[in-house]
């Protein structure tokens, strides 16, 4: 249940919920969250947990969870979900159309066809039922009220997302094509360089 709720920094009727997208403000310059686009797992009163979508890692899939690998979506690389408990790992799925992720045993739905997948659960018991995965070291996570206050200083966009902004092949560009989606004014942001020194 989502207890509480923010506009500001938003695209027009967004509020941070499970499910949603916090895209970092052009201004943001925290190395761990600039030009990310976080999708929010949890938005409670007690606090909020996301990952980070557009950050692979050097690591793959294979190296550290090797029976899930074959599940895993292109580029098989763990992702860096955010700089909190990096050693934790913490995996998104999409399932099929007309899966109910409530329903299937391992799974623990998000929004949608999202979920967060129990790695002690047998992926091959789970594989019928998904589209494909991905797999995040760490979380980023705000107390209570500090997202609130993030909002509110102007570090974060909070935008929709689309069940496939999990499993679409992320890197750098992500920032800016999520951006671009978006109504005016917003997607004038996507043009914003990276170095103002260049514009």
């Amino acid at each position: 249940m989502v207890d509480e709720r923010s506009r500001s920094g938003s695209a027009p009727g967004s509020e941070v919920a499970p499910g949603t997208l916090l895209v970092a403000a052009p201004g943001l310059l925290d190395p761990h969250f600039r030009r990310t686009v976080i999708y929010i797992i949890e938005h409670r009163r007690r606090g909020t947990l996301g990952v980070v979508l557009n950050r692979p890692s050097e690591v793959t899939v294979r190296d550290v969870l090797p029976s899930w690998a074959p599940l895993s979506s292109q580029p098989p690389a763990v992702f860096v979900g955010g700089p909190v408990e990096s050693e934790t790992a913490l995996c998104l799925a999409t399932v099929r159309t007309g899966q109910d992720p409530g329903a299937v045993e391992g799974l623990i739905a998000v929004r949608g066809p999202v979920a967060l997948v129990d790695l002690d659960s047998d992926p091959e018991a789970i594989a019928p039922n998904l589209r494909g995965l991905r797999v995040f070291a760490g979380y980023s996570g705000w107390d209570a009220g500090q997202l609130a206050t993030e909002i509110e200083r102007g570090d974060w966009i909070v935008v929709p997302a689309i069940p496939d902004d999990v499993l679409a092949r992320h890197d750098s560009r992500l920032w800016g094509h999520v951006l671009r989606r978006q109504g005016m004014p917003l997607s004038l942001l996507a043009t914003y360089p990276l170095d103002l020194r260049n514009n």
